[in-house]
């Protein structure tokens, strides 16, 4: 069942876009597991909520703050050696899982001449790597973390999107699962759907509309698409 905040979008939504782990594809477990095994080296422990919270923010600063709450001074060559390991760490372990219903989802959604767009803090080489191409292609404009100068939770990454898109901010619907991403999404003045696939509902209450699953969205967005 849904959980309601502010209300239903009002008027015709235009586009649909989705941040990309914890949405489309379960990765965050995986993200985790990159982030833990790469700083224990260095005597920093993380949990879950340290690198759930922080998602889709610029890895820069997400590191750099872990760093410093443990008194070690985020220079540029240690930023990049423990990001390194990371990314190889990620690499080793990631084991692609897109979400029950992703697929039909922007199918149908598609078919009914919404536009899609994507909007990831993840860089576009290693989207690449997550999405299955039949996916990626299903989005008419991608925005990786890479391409923008403030990611999440500035609203840089979705009004890029509307702009590539051609569509206003207002006529479009996100779907997210982060409060940073919350937080960009509604200072682009979008509607915002969050999912419960990371974090419980409260810490989402920045989201319009809270939510457990993208069968329970659909309805929300276009009730003709049935994803079972």
């Amino acid at each position: 069942m849904r959980k309601k905040k502010q209300g239903d979008f009002l008027g015709n939504p235009a586009a649909i876009i989705f941040d990309m782990d914890g949405v489309v594809v379960d990765s965050m477990p995986y993200h985790f597991i990159a982030w833990y095994e790469a700083l224990r080296p260095w005597g920093v422990r993380v949990n879950c909520f340290d690198v759930y919270s922080k998602e889709g923010e610029d890895w820069k600063k997400t590191l750099s703050e872990l760093l410093l709450r443990h008194h070690i001074k985020p220079h540029t060559a240690v930023l990049k050696k423990i990001f390194l390991t990371r990314q190889n760490i990620f690499k080793r372990y990631f084991r692609r899982y897109v979400f029950k219903g992703a697929k039909e989802l922007l199918q149908c959604l598609a078919h009914k001449g919404y536009s899609l767009g994507l909007v990831t803090g993840t860089p576009l080489n290693e989207a690449r790597r997550i999405l299955p191409a039949q996916i990626l292609r299903a989005f008419d404009a991608v925005v990786t973390g890479d391409q923008v100068k403030k990611g999440k939770p500035y609203p840089q990454p979705y009004l890029e999107a509307a702009k590539r898109l051609k569509v206003k901010p207002s006529a479009c619907i996100v779907i997210e699962n982060a409060p940073l991403g919350i937080t960009s999404a509604k200072r682009a003045g979008m509607f915002c759907i969050a999912l419960t696939t990371s974090l419980p509902a409260e810490y989402l209450s920045g989201a319009d509309i809270v939510a457990d699953t993208l069968q329970e969205i659909t309805g929300i967005i276009e009730s003709s698409c049935s994803v079972s």
